[in-house]
């Protein structure tokens, strides 16, 4: 048997290794950035029975990264967040600066509650690296389902 023959035949799988690995490792070690430090929750412009489904009943802010819950209201009806009322076209900025789980009372939402989770900010390694991977796999989660068009 020759032994080139066995390393070009698995060259391939090992480039696909070796970059799969270079990802992770750039995953752990990599700066965390955002564009902004906000993240939006929009109360849309449609009808109260869809509106339950499109909302989301929780959020995940980072402190450093995206520590401020940005409120927008797009619908032409006032909507109570906890202790604010969001009057037609108004937005609000809601700063966190502590980490832990914060109930707010929403009836748009699926439940009446709205789950704020802030979390602090990850250290290089595999705490960074599973912080990316949660937010990706809630990213996937959170994908709006859209029926096909005819």
């Amino acid at each position: 048997m020759n032994p080139s023959f066995s390393i070009l035949r698995h060259r391939p799988f090992s480039a696909l290794a070796g970059a799969a690995l270079l990802l992770l490792l750039w995953a752990a070690l990599a700066p965390l950035r955002e564009p902004s430090h906000e993240r939006s929750f929009t109360f849309p412009r449609t009808g109260t029975g869809q509106r339950a489904l499109a909302l989301p009943r929780e959020l995940r802010l980072t402190l450093g990264v995206q520590d401020v819950l940005l409120l927008r209201n797009l619908d032409r009806r006032p909507h109570v967040f906890g202790p604010l009322q969001l009057r037609p076209g108004q937005e609000v900025r809601l700063p966190f600066e502590y980490a832990g789980s914060f109930p707010y009372a929403c009836p748009d939402v699926a439940g009446g509650t709205l789950l704020v989770r802030v979390v602090r900010l990850p250290d290089p390694g595999w705490e960074r690296l599973r912080w990316r991977l949660g937010g990706f796999a809630h990213a996937l989660r959170a994908l709006p389902l859209v029926a096909p068009q005819d």
